[in-house]
């Protein structure tokens, strides 16, 4: 993987998400620069040092092009203006991904960050909508991507993971399902995105309970063959997809972008120091995520989030990926996973390697190879069309 900071994972981790998903590389090291001097601190209160020099940073450059876009607005050039948004967008997400959730500064800088990615989608006239999913007494945000053509066509949800939004899932995939005629529902589920920041919705082991709700809206549209509808997710997405087809059996595929088979182990090994981070102020971060004020309250949840006793309930095809060189997740979560998976009819795991490329964490060096194995993947297992459609 290109390491922007070699003595710095988690920061070099953000550095490629932006890469992968349309930021310009002059951009991204007018914000990278100057932070090259505290990349490495590891003094008492260094995170605090990082975190709030990476956000300022980072901030910055999101203010400068949302900006550009402006202007660019202004004078009717609108298309400019969209792609202008869509990168301001993607570097207020990630200058939010960084400091502690307790910083008021993070929730503003989320919320400039959605206005800015889903002005960008409206003016560059992205098949996207905004939608919400009926869940219990809450209403889940969601971005739905339509595959091109009239008629009834299949869907994928897509789930988030531990740290990523919808906004940064459809930079990588959206476009790519469409072109092979797969429409897609990106939801931020309970411990995510919106649901998380803005509703106060933690995560849970249950994930097939807000994948049932993706798939009872879906089953609404008229657009959406309900026969053909895929499951997929990224990271700790590894346990909520597969758990998610585990229980839900409307879903005909499922996708774990990035294999988890025992989370409690995954949270108490990066606790212990073992593996990498993927973003600073981990305890506190998966806290925040599950709703729990100690680490051991927690853990109490985590340990139940395990596909022991699950994946054997798997009925659809199932595609397990996983990169050779993964810091964050070893590899033998992807083999235990396909190795329980047993009553997966044509179930398959792909190691992405060293040699090839996207042989790290859910394939962050590479981002566009693992999409497009994935996204051919389904096409075929749901009657669309890995050799492309007409726009």
């Amino acid at each position: 993987m290109f390491e922007y900071f070699p003595n710095n994972y988690t920061w070099s981790l953000a550095v490629m998400s932006a890469i992968n998903r349309g930021g310009q590389i002059s951009e991204i090291d007018e914000a990278c620069r100057p932070l090259r001097e505290v990349a490495g601190i590891k003094a008492l209160h260094g995170d605090q040092t990082q975190q709030r020099a990476w956000f300022e940073s980072w901030m910055k450059v999101a203010e400068r092009v949302r900006r550009q876009g402006e202007t660019d607005e202004a004078l009717g050039r609108t298309v400019s203006a969209g792609r202008k948004y869509l990168r301001a967008g993607i570097y207020f997400l990630l200058a939010e991904r960084m400091p502690s959730h307790r910083d008021p500064r993070r929730l503003d800088a989320y919320r400039r960050g959605l206005e800015t990615y889903h002005r960008g989608l409206v003016l560059r006239r992205e098949p996207v909508e905004f939608v919400e999913v009926p869940y219990g007494p809450h209403r889940l945000k969601a971005l739905f991507s339509k595959a091109p053509g009239a008629g009834r066509k299949p869907c994928i949800v897509h789930f988030d993971g531990l740290d990523v939004t919808k906004e940064i899932i459809y930079a990588a995939v959206g476009e790519e399902f469409r072109r092979r005629g797969v429409s897609t529902l990106i939801v931020d589920h309970p411990g995510a995105g919106e649901a998380l920041r803005l509703q106060g919705l933690p995560s849970g082991p249950d994930t097939e309970k807000p994948a049932a709700a993706s798939v009872d809206y879906l089953e609404t549209r008229a657009d959406v063959d309900a026969g053909r509808i895929g499951m997929m997710a990224i990271s700790l997405g590894g346990y909520y997809a597969p758990r998610a087809a585990a229980f839900e059996k409307r879903f005909k595929c499922a996708i774990a972008w990035g294999a988890i088979f025992d989370y409690g182990k995954t949270v108490a090994d990066r606790i212990g120091g073992r593996g990498e981070p993927s973003v600073p102020g981990y305890a506190e971060h998966v806290n925040w995520v599950f709703g729990r004020d100690t680490i051991e309250e927690t853990l109490k949840v985590v340990q139940q989030m395990t596909l022991e006793g699950v994946a054997d309930k798997i009925t659809c095809p199932l595609l397990v990926v996983h990169g050779e060189n993964d810091r964050q997740v070893p590899l033998w979560h992807a083999q235990r996973t396909y190795d329980a998976a047993v009553n997966s009819p044509g179930r398959e795991l792909k190691i992405f390697r060293l040699a090839d490329g996207a042989a790290e964490h859910c394939g962050a060096d590479n981002t566009p190879l693992i999409v497009d194995y994935m996204t051919d993947w389904a096409a075929e297992k749901l009657g669309a069309q890995p050799g492309g459609v007409e726009a």
